[in-house]
């Protein structure tokens, strides 16, 4: 992160606005028994686990963790799962990632998912940007930030400096 960072949404922010999105994850999939988290590397994977943990704290969902592994730059290029997509199949499904910000990522991993015939498919964002270059939108999102494109947002969620930083 850089030094000249503005820090614009605090940890308590997150917190809280991680607690609401796993209430909202859990009123859709209130009618499941098993649920797969899908955390978008590397960012995404953290912010997934915080999801995860407060849906253990409210839930009796059974929770399946999956790691994706996307280039984000190229993110036409392979992808790389922790876990078989098989395992997948007729279940429901959370995507997670960090940031929002073109759609790219989140709309190839969206097709990456879609290789198996899924029950539901949901998406979940801690930023909301309003710069999407593909039609893709967060069925569930922390805040939505309207920036210029030239502005850069960056999440940490080191316990250090968390938060939602604007450069």
């Amino acid at each position: 992160m850089r030094k000249d960072a503005t820090l614009i949404v605090d940890s308590q922010t997150i917190k809280h606005s991680t607690r609401r999105i796993a209430y909202q994850i859990y009123e859709a999939n209130f009618n499941y028994k098993t649920l797969y988290v899908v955390g978008i590397a590397k960012s995404g994977v953290l912010y997934a686990k915080s999801i995860i943990a407060v849906l253990e704290e409210i839930s009796d969902l059974k929770i399946h963790f999956i790691q994706l592994e996307i280039n984000k730059k190229n993110p036409h290029l392979p992808i790389k799962t922790t876990e078989d997509l098989h395992q997948l199949k007729d279940q429901s499904v959370v995507l997670i990632d960090d940031v929002l910000n073109t759609g790219s990522t989140l709309i190839y991993a969206v097709k990456h998912l879609l290789e198996v015939p899924l029950k539901q498919l949901k998406t979940a964002v801690l930023v909301n940007r309003n710069h999407k270059n593909y039609p893709i939108k967060a069925d569930f999102k922390g805040i939505s930030l309207s920036t210029s494109i030239n502005e850069h947002i960056e999440v940490n969620l080191n316990s250090e400096i968390e938060g939602v930083y604007l450069n």
